[in-house]
């Protein structure tokens, strides 16, 4: 006898997902001081990890020394936001009966191919992320709400890459 399917939730209205996430930048400003991001708590789990296996590295390394010298870079904020994203979001798919291990890819694509692009994507933009000094939830979110120039450009040029880009990929998915 097997299980009945569950019918999963819908999604969220986008206008009113787009509200509860400005209250929650709202919220993370009043509460913590400043607003969200991700690629910070990146950087502290790598800091800490080359403060664990080669100290004497990280310490002579002006950008794992930054990340090391105030404390045990676990103990930042952000590392909680991330870890807490993490679990809300396993969470989330769990009640909404949307928790499925799966690979989401076109009809054209071969399993691999979308892992290398999702993989090549994703490194670039955590590449960017350093650069710019914030992830795209960083300088979007936050930097755009204290209205930034530099993350108003930051959104703009992501925007113009991804139109850009967009044509070369968009057969993968037809």
């Amino acid at each position: 006898m097997s299980a009945p399917v569950r019918t999963p939730a819908p999604y969220w209205n986008p206008y009113l997902a787009g509200i509860a996430l400005g209250l929650v930048l709202l919220a993370t400003f009043a509460i913590m001081g400043h607003g969200i991001g991700a690629s910070g708590a990146i950087a502290s789990v790598a800091a800490a990890g080359a403060d664990a296996v080669a100290p004497a590295h990280a310490e002579s390394n002006a950008y794992w020394s930054a990340w090391t010298s105030a404390g045990n870079p676990l103990a930042s904020w952000i590392v909680f936001e991330v870890a807490g994203m993490l679990v809300g979001g396993f969470v989330s798919a769990w009640l909404a009966g949307r928790l499925a291990t799966q690979l989401e890819r076109g009809p054209h694509a071969t399993g691999r191919q979308r892992m290398a692009w999702g993989f090549a994507g994703g490194a670039v933009m955590g590449f960017a992320s350093r650069l710019a000094r914030g992830c795209t939830s960083g300088q979007a979110l936050t930097g755009g709400a204290v209205l930034s120039v530099g993350s108003w450009v930051f959104m703009l040029a992501l925007f113009a890459a991804g139109y850009a880009v967009a044509p070369l990929l968009k057969r993968q998915w037809r």
